[in-house]
């Protein structure tokens, strides 16, 4: 390189750019954007007519995320959010990745492709097959994929050393299919999605409360005093959810928001669904804000049950619901004892936040009744992220806010059936009671052995204990922790099997031998011997409805996922005791068999039918809490977080950018956070950022530390941010190579992607 050359700015190099973050969120703008992504994807006309049929009633659902839709009517103009068209969009691309781009294109060639490029490819047209020491991908025909795949698994020494992964998209037919195939193969080793985002929430709502959902229904927004948003970025990645908490404010409910950053979404936003609010001022949503540092959520709860308890001393009966404690809870004179063992001068500094910040916070708490506490993965992705949601439930219990009309539970779950698939069977850690009735319906002898969860699986694949991996959609290796690790776990294995829609990563970090079987999309119609069928899917407020698609298969080699499971396992299972074609053949034979083993499916068939569907019992949202150990709720004791930073340590989350949902990358924009045309930043506190010597957008690397480890990632740009000191943030999955395995929580299990410490390094 020649010593004169000028040196170009990285807004230059990178062509980065900054701007102002937008003070509201939605509206035109977001509208435009979801219309660009459908005109260049889709076309216009066939764009809005699949738009005209999403989340409605004779439509199908959502690909995104598992938000609830309205119980009665719907918006017929944009019963959708834009992320939600952006999602639409990819999965009914005009883009085709066929035989002949893979003769084209090497596995290596690929593979430097950024994430975003790797999903623009396409849909995939053709099930493909990558050979042992092969550059390129190959045609193979099903039959020829399903009979490697059966003769994999058959020359295992244990069922136990194959690995079957389920992302949160698939339907309830084709999960309940997918773990009975599992599990008459002899294993449990069924880790999925939930793994990594919201199993801290299913742990502990299963402790405290008897069940491991959230215990409100949407039209509990309609009734809150007060609801609370910690941890989440409902802007980004639940945008309807703002709908709901714009109903709560216009009936005069008030809402608090803790987080870390200051998320425009939460702060106001201007109604897709009317286009009167599309310009204007949009509407206010959050009351009080208060950004708390990151993995400080205990130590701030923890403040608050103080703060409680002390005005609940000084006048009796003014804050705690006796009678609901009295009838329907135990432990509260221990954690009563336990809150007297801290005290709030050391818990304070944790929060990050000042003591009349917290008081006007309580004093809300304490003066509603009807409060709804929801959260994502801000708090489950933590050490102690067990920990933060009991925390969560101990306040709720104190003010008897459970299992009445605008009260309760909300934990915001990901993808559209992640709930749905863990109802049908997806876990690694299944009830006896499940297994039973599995036993008796199929006539064959479950293992009750538990499985291996996702960062166990990891582990013994990369200690060559697990050697065949089967991944029922979604990208695993974008998606978890620790990624150079995870990515020679997978290259251990003698067969990687990825069923998908489009081109991912995961299709090119394989084992030694790798098949993609392409699977129709939800947007696309299912035809079977029996005529045209529609899958079920279960949203996070656990109503179970139908999603019929509406395009022909872009691709006459597509098949559903229930029909590449029982081709597996016909290839698989000698001596089966299941039908597997006739269950195929009319998915409502499926729903006969999901009715008879799974409780709160009475009438399957029949209740699926109706327009809107149906809810599943929740003992929780009832108040009856006897599926806990103590037959009653469950208040707990928790301990704030241990972690200390050294000198110029920080504490590193990793986030989503506006344009990407979970591992899909839609565009290059931040456009909430003011970051346009790329992904490679980290937020940073302007007095952190002058500590260091650093100025806006300098190139920096980050080390994350831990346990005496070190892990890597080069080349990130400096962004200022509110964010609290020695806090920082980073998009996934570009720094999850710093997550490392085994920093993960305390009980569920669950990656602590939100607490990873980390160092910065200029360039």
């Amino acid at each position: 390189m020649s010593k004169n050359r000028k040196v170009q700015p990285p807004e230059k190099l990178t062509g980065i750019q900054l701007t102002k973050v937008p003070k509201s969120a939605v509206g035109v703008k977001a509208i435009v954007s979801a219309l660009t992504h459908i005109k260049d994807e889709v076309g216009v006309k066939k764009g809005i007519q699949l738009l005209s049929k999403l989340n409605q009633k004779d439509g199908f659902d959502c690909p995104g995320c598992a938000w609830p839709d309205p119980d009665e009517k719907r918006a017929f103009l944009a019963e959708y959010c834009e992320n939600g068209a952006k999602a639409v969009a990819e999965e009914a691309t005009k883009n085709k990745v066929s035989p002949i781009f893979f003769t084209t294109h090497s596995v290596q060639e690929l593979s430097e492709f950024s994430d975003y490029e790797i999903g623009k490819s396409g849909r995939i047209t053709h099930p493909m097959y990558l050979p042992e020491g092969g550059t390129h991908y190959e045609e193979i025909s099903w039959g020829n994929a399903f009979k490697m795949i059966g003769e994999e698994l058959n020359s295992l020494d244990s069922p136990d050393e194959a690995i079957f992964y389920t992302s949160g998209r698939t339907s309830n037919e084709a999960a309940f299919l997918y773990q009975l195939f599992v599990r008459q193969f002899g294993t449990n080793n069924l880790p999925d999605c939930s793994n990594m985002c919201h199993e801290s929430s299913g742990v502990a709502l299963s402790q405290t409360l008897g069940i491991g959902k959230g215990s409100v229904t949407l039209d509990d927004f309609n009734h809150a005093d007060l609801v609370i948003v910690i941890g989440q970025n409902p802007g980004t990645n639940h945008p309807r959810m703002l709908t709901a908490l714009g109903e709560t404010k216009k009936k005069g409910g008030k809402i608090i928001t803790i987080n870390p950053l200051p998320e425009v979404g939460l702060m106001n936003y201007k109604d897709p669904q009317n286009p009167l609010k599309w310009i204007g001022s949009g509407q206010d949503l959050t009351d009080l804000f208060l950004p708390v540092k990151i993995n400080g959520d205990v130590a701030l709860l923890k403040i608050i049950l103080k703060l409680m308890k002390e005005k609940e001393n000084a006048e009796p009966n003014s804050v705690f619901d006796h009678q609901f404690i009295k009838e329907k809870t135990a432990g509260l004179e221990a954690l009563l004892e336990d809150l007297d063992t801290y005290s709030i001068a050391e818990l304070l500094p944790q929060t990050g936040l000042t003591l009349d910040q917290i008081k006007e916070t309580t004093a809300l708490i304490i003066n509603n009744k009807n409060i709804i506490i929801c959260w994502a993965m801000g708090l489950t992705q933590h050490k102690n992220g067990v920990d933060n949601i009991r925390e969560i439930v101990n306040i709720l219990l104190l003010k008897g806010s459970i299992g009445k009309k605008g009260a309760g539970t909300c934990p915001v779950r990901g993808h559209s059936n992640v709930q749905g698939d863990r109802t049908m069977g997806i876990w690694e850690r299944p009830p006896a009671s499940f297994l039973d009735n599995l036993e008796k319906e199929f006539k064959f002898k479950a293992p009750r052995k538990f499985g291996f969860d996702v960062v166990e699986a990891i582990d013994a694949m990369h200690k060559k204990e697990a050697k065949v991996f089967f991944g029922m959609g979604g990208n695993f290796i974008s998606a978890t922790p620790d990624t150079v690790f995870t990515a020679k776990a997978l290259q251990n294995c003698n067969l990687t099997v990825q069923v998908s829609t489009k081109l991912n990563r995961s299709h090119l970090i394989t084992g030694k031998k790798a098949l993609i079987l392409p699977c129709l999309g939800r947007t696309e119609k299912d035809f079977q011997t029996k005529g045209e069928q529609f899958v079920s899917i279960e949203n996070s407020m656990g109503v179970v409805q139908q999603s019929h698609g509406t395009l022909q298969p872009c691709s006459n080699q597509l098949l559903s996922e229930a029909a590449i499971v029982a081709g597996v396992a016909n290839a698989t299972i000698k001596n089966t005791t299941t039908n597997w074609e006739a269950l195929i053949s009319n998915y409502d034979l499926i729903r006969d068999k999901i009715e008879a083993t799974i409780p709160g499916f009475t009438d399957f068939n029949t209740r699926v039918r109706i327009k809107g569907g149906f809810y599943l019992p929740n003992n929780a949202r009832e108040n009856d809490f006897t599926p806990t150990k103590a037959g009653k709720a469950n208040f707990s004791i928790n301990k704030p977080s241990e972690i200390e930073l050294k000198k110029n340590q920080f504490m590193m989350m990793t986030i989503r950018t506006h344009d990407q949902y979970n591992t899909t990358i839609y565009g290059l924009d931040g456009r909430y956070r003011g970051v346009l045309n790329e992904r490679r930043v980290v937020f940073m506190n302007e007095g952190d950022m002058k500590s260091l010597h650093l100025k806006k957008l300098d190139l920096v690397d980050l080390t994350s530390h831990f346990n005496n480890e070190e892990r890597e990632a080069k080349g990130f740009l400096v962004v200022p941010y509110q964010i609290p000191t020695q806090c920082t943030a980073t998009y996934f999955p570009e720094a999850n190579v710093l997550v490392p395995l085994k920093s993960k929580a305390d009980i569920s299990n669950t990656p602590a992607s939100k607490t990873v410490i980390i160092t910065i390094k200029k360039r």
